[in-house]
């Protein structure tokens, strides 16, 4: 427990480079590993046969890669054991502090907020994430992203209509709001693995694709990052303004890649961000103003690029001059890569210093906490006002998913169903009633057994119409979202033409 107490520490304290860690934000992060690692060892496995620890762990490096603060931290090391009953928030309040307790509060009622509404459609989604932006706490928001992203990146242990229902409310509430807060890595995240589960199919297409633009043994994004972060090492000028150079292939979105082959219906050759590098450059200290510099620098670096490759002037951005409202900056460009008569997409490739990418990472969030703004009502006001409005552009990407709304469905034809399998007329359907249709269907009667612990949300041994219903409406989203797919999977072999998907398929 020592040795993953300190190496817990270690670890998240090194990943929170751009928080100034006080002596008591180290103490809040420290006592509530101390508290949680016994209690999460002794728990032992989630549903999802990962140990809680790990669970809890992931969560916390998400967070302070996010650059979040150690009460947001330290709430989301909390969460497993706060929710198994281990601890309650008067014992976290009494022992690790008020911040934190309030935190944890807080995300119990985010992570509820969904479930409010029966019908996910888009005004309801639309309404949920209007109400969580104005009414809850903004870290409590990010941390219960945190958790959402985990537990989509460990979703295969769920049934298949489970793991379209949690992708849906994911893609349609949860990424928008994490575009909303500027946490764009995050967002990107989101969209990609709910895609993955909704539209499997597609996303196979898509990944394909993109893949299909590295060559030989070693990723064309690896070449172009060597060539690059070698240029700009050897560079005397860039030298005396930094001390450390990294240059990282940036993530590339399936998601919106799809949207824009389909939705936006570019070309191809359009399509211009599947090439990406980020280049982060750690300013010098002691040569001058630690700001000045670090702009230097990256204007330093955007000539080497130039120098290197064909820059593209009318895909230029400038946000380190002319910064986002949310207070995001940095140098954007693209890049004409193509050699040998091989033409090949253009390269996006963006600039930035270590601050400047701290708080491109936590987002308008962490641009609050660095600038302290959210001391200031006039300050936070402004922030959500800019979250609103960013929530609603990110959803306008979404509106042709399938909702869960299902007016469609004649209530008579639901009836109709249901009486079929209620045999002796009673208004529920048992469990034995249950064994016999599944055995007309030639599965096991242990199969009829675990479908029923599925569907019995009451617990009581038997379906009511309305819990019978309420998996009638599971069976039409995923038919529709099966049928979106098949649609999604015609059109994109149409643009990219992969004959040879089929096999693989």
């Amino acid at each position: 427990m020592v040795v993953e107490l300190v190496g817990a520490f270690n670890e998240l304290t090194e990943r929170m480079s751009g928080v100034a860690l006080s002596k008591s934000s180290s103490r809040i992060l420290f006592k509530a590993l101390k508290l949680s690692i016994p209690m999460l060892q002794s728990l032992g496995v989630g549903p999802d046969g990962r140990p809680l620890l790990s669970k809890a762990l992931s969560v916390a490096v998400i967070l302070a890669d996010l650059q979040m603060d150690a009460e947001v931290i330290s709430a989301g090391i909390l969460r497993e054991i706060l929710e198994a009953g281990a601890v309650s928030i008067h014992e976290v309040r009494d022992r690790i502090g008020m911040g934190t307790a309030h935190l944890l509060h807080e995300s119990l009622r985010v992570k509820n907020f969904p479930s409010k509404v029966d019908v996910l459609d888009e005004e309801s989604a639309a309404a949920l994430r209007k109400f969580c932006l104005t009414f809850y706490d903004i870290r409590a928001v990010i941390l219960e992203l945190a958790l959402k992203l985990d537990t989509m990146r460990h979703l295969s242990y769920l049934p298949r209509y489970e793991q379209q229902m949690v992708s849906l409310e994911v893609m349609k509430v949860h990424a928008p709001l994490a575009h909303a807060v500027g946490t764009k890595l995050l967002s990107l995240e989101l969209e990609d693995l709910s895609f993955r589960y909704l539209f499997p199919y597609s996303y196979l297409y898509v990944d394909t694709w993109l893949q299909s633009h590295e060559t030989g043994s070693k990723p064309l994004i690896e070449i172009y990052k060597d060539r690059l972060l070698q240029s700009l090492k050897n560079d005397n000028v860039l030298a005396e303004l930094v001390e450390d150079i990294s240059v990282q292939g940036r993530y590339k979105s399936r998601y919106s890649t799809m949207k824009k082959l389909l939705k936006d219906g570019r070309r191809p050759e359009e399509v211009n961000d599947i090439l990406g590098l980020r280049v982060i450059l750690k300013p010098m200290p002691g040569v001058g103003d630690k700001i000045e510099v670090g702009e230097r620098a990256c204007y330093r670096t955007r000539e080497i690029v130039q120098s290197l490759w064909k820059e593209m002037p009318h895909r230029t951005k400038d946000y380190i001059a002319r910064p986002k409202a949310n207070g995001y900056q940095s140098l954007h460009m693209a890049v004409d890569v193509s050699e040998n008569g091989r033409l090949r997409p253009l390269m996006e490739i963006q600039i930035r210093t270590t601050e400047m990418n701290m708080l491109a990472a936590g987002g308008t969030a962490s641009h609050s906490l660095y600038k302290s703004g959210l001391t200031d009502p006039e300050e936070a006001k402004r922030l959500k006002a800019i979250m609103l409005a960013a929530a609603e552009l990110a959803a306008l990407r979404l509106q042709d998913l399938p909702s869960t709304n299902h007016k469609d469905i004649e209530i008579d034809h639901r009836d109709r169903v249901f009486r079929l399998l209620d045999r002796n007329g009673d208004g529920r359907i048992s469990i034995e009633e249950l064994m016999e249709v599944m055995e007309e269907l030639g599965a096991p009667g242990e199969d009829a057994r675990e479908m029923m612990q599925l569907l019995d949300s009451n617990s009581d041994g038997s379906l009511s119409s309305d819990e019978f219903d309420a998996f009638q409406k599971q069976v039409e989203l995923m038919r529709n979202l099966e049928d979106r797919d098949d649609q999604y999977r015609t059109m994109l072999d149409e643009k990219l033409q992969l004959g040879n998907m089929t096999g693989l398929i």
